[in-house]
């Protein structure tokens, strides 16, 4: 699976859009993963918030993760949760939603990580990279050696969200991560396709050089 660009739909950042609206717009400009967040509503609101975009993301082929609500990802048919360190044990979603269903974990420290790896999180999701005001929960940025040592550290892949943006795209992939996970760069945009677009195409080239330095390097040995 893809994760390349994973966004987080807000409405309270959306320029008026709504989740659905958000998450089909992104996912048109080629997010590999749409994230519905939303700590507000009501648990039958998300559900027929999580159905409308479950739909628009079969179309695109973007996976679709719900924030924290396993009863309302499973409902959905999402393709999976995404939990936080306070949230339900990963062990016991695990038992009510085998894989394939993909459950990821917020992590801030090596420790964190090991521990979601070795408990089956298909991936971890560091947090925050740098301060934010997107996330009012984020604490302050654990910064780009904390990417790097996660990296190291376990074989999941490694995303990374907090302070996010095209500008520092390229250091982040440099650092060891596999996706950036945004918020006000994509879903804050006047043109939320466009900004997708444009992120991901960043995202990508990056890692497609990074492949070809490796390679590179690895046939001078």
């Amino acid at each position: 699976m893809a994760y390349d660009l994973y966004v987080v739909t807000d409405e309270g950042l959306s320029r008026g859009l709504t989740h659905a609206q958000i998450a089909e717009k992104a996912a048109i400009g080629g997010a590999d993963v749409i994230q519905l967040r939303d700590k507000k509503r009501t648990g039958r609101e998300l559900f027929n918030i999580a159905s409308d975009i479950r739909a628009s993301t079969r179309k695109t082929g973007a996976q679709f993760i719900v924030n924290d609500r396993l009863d309302i990802a499973l409902a959905s048919n999402a393709d999976g949760v995404h939990f936080g360190q306070d949230d339900i044990p990963l062990t016991a979603a695990r038992k009510i939603a085998p894989r394939p269903f993909i459950i990821g974990i917020s992590v801030g420290s090596v420790r964190e990580a090991v521990i979601a790896e070795n408990e089956g999180a298909d991936y971890v999701a560091v947090s925050p990279v740098f301060s934010t005001g997107s996330k009012c929960d984020a604490g302050p940025g654990l910064g780009l050696q904390m990417v790097t040592d996660i990296h190291k550290s376990v074989k999941i892949p490694v995303i990374t969200i907090g302070g996010l943006h095209k500008e520092n795209a390229e250091e982040v992939i440099e650092a060891g991560a596999d996706g950036l996970a945004v918020i006000s760069a994509v879903v804050s945009q006047e043109d939320i396709t466009a900004a997708a677009r444009d992120l991901r195409r960043i995202i990508s080239q990056k890692k497609s050089q990074i492949k070809r330095d490796l390679s590179s390097t690895n046939s001078i040995c």
